[in-house]
């Protein structure tokens, strides 16, 4: 049995909807239901959930649209898994861009939901222990989620946030892809494709708008995060 986590689902499909809100009740969370879009983005934003399983494809307003206006205009970092029939990799690399953490491709094994939101409520709340991070100009508070670099505040989803912790505690030493989604996302792995989505998004804030890159792929090897600096050039004669 989970401790009582509150979820807020949006799906418009009845069958759907009525079958995850009697698992996850039956199962210790507290469920609040929209059918539409609208109406789930109000409720998102005027009440605190422990996490947010969202369809995309929704009346009134869709999944992708909702979960950015929930980030960028809101300012709400609860997480968000969303459900889709899409499964490409540029459709999930969309998904993350919004704003989403996590993502099940329908149709999904419903206690695999149930597992996935778990860990991420988990991995959201965190150690409350303050730990400051530091590698070059970028500058990470594990207690308070900011993540700062170059002075700027930059704005990670919950997932880009750990992969983020993870590669820089582990700084300089590389990270094998199997150790970072084990300690990303513990036993329950997400398919092929979301570590690498969640890596792309992850180089999109933390260093495309930057002079020097800090995240670097080690081809066979895995990732790291680290400040190098160029060669000095040495005098001409």
């Amino acid at each position: 049995m989970s401790p009582e986590f509150s979820i807020l689902l949006i799906e418009d499909h009845t069958d759907i909807a009525e079958m995850v809100s009697a698992y996850l009740e039956n199962r210790g969370f507290v469920v609040d239901f929209a059918s539409d879009g609208i109406t789930g983005l109000h409720l998102a934003v005027t009440n605190v959930y422990d996490a947010i399983v969202l369809d995309l494809t929704l009346p009134g307003l869709d999944g992708l649209e909702l979960c950015s206006r929930l980030r960028k205009d809101a300012r709400k970092d609860t997480p968000v898994i969303m459900l889709t029939a899409r499964d490409t990799l540029n459709d999930k690399i969309t998904g993350l861009e919004t704003g989403a953490d996590d993502y099940l491709i329908k149709p999904f094994a419903i206690k695999e939901l149930e597992v996935r939101l778990s860990a991420l409520i988990r991995r959201a709340r965190g150690d409350v222990a303050r730990e400051v991070l530091q590698i070059g100009d970028l500058i990470v508070d594990t207690a308070t989620m900011n993540v700062e670099r170059n002075g700027k505040e930059l704005s990670l989803t919950p997932i880009s946030f750990k992969i983020l912790c993870v590669l820089m505690r582990a700084s300089p030493t590389v990270v094998s892809r199997r150790e970072l989604e084990r300690q990303v996302w513990g036993d329950i792995l997400p398919d092929s494709d979301t570590l690498r989505s969640h890596l792309y998004n992850l180089r999109k804030v933390v260093d495309k708008p930057f002079d020097q890159q800090l995240l670097h792929t080690i081809q066979g090897s895995g990732y790291r995060m680290v400040e190098l600096h160029p060669v000095a050039k040495q005098p001409t004669s």
